[in-house]
């Protein structure tokens, strides 16, 4: 199946610990036409990213390799960048309490209900 070239190439930041998983999520957001920053194993990385630039979308893991990634939830919150939070460990209703407009992926997530996410996240950052 070929990818439609697409003029407006978002970059969708990409949080996982995992390995395999991150290649994933990756290859997911690259299929899709997207340019992925990442993947990064720890949210201190992920801050030095957005400091350079800012994503259109995020894809973060709750637990990463330097502990839980709220503090830079909160930092893409804040500049308005949609988030789909993809883990094992929170709920929905922990999302929708803390991050009203996130969406949440329980791993493991189909990549069809992953790329959908995508796409309405997408839609949101425009």
């Amino acid at each position: 199946m070929a990818t439609q070239p697409t003029t407006d190439q978002q970059t969708v930041l990409v949080v996982e610990d995992e390995f395999i998983i991150a290649l994933d999520l990756s290859e997911t957001v690259r299929d899709l036409g997207h340019r992925v920053e990442g993947p990064y194993a720890n949210k201190d990385h992920a801050f030095i990213a957005i400091d350079q630039e800012m994503p259109d979308v995020a894809i973060l893991d709750v637990m990463t390799a330097d502990g839980e990634v709220f503090p830079l939830a909160d930092a893409l919150t804040e500049a308005g960048v949609p988030i789909i939070f993809h883990s094992g460990h929170i709920t929905d209703k922990d999302i929708e309490e803390r991050y009203p407009n996130a969406m949440a992926a329980a791993k493991p997530c189909p990549p069809a209900k992953l790329v959908e996410m995508i796409e309405t996240a997408r839609e949101m950052a425009h």
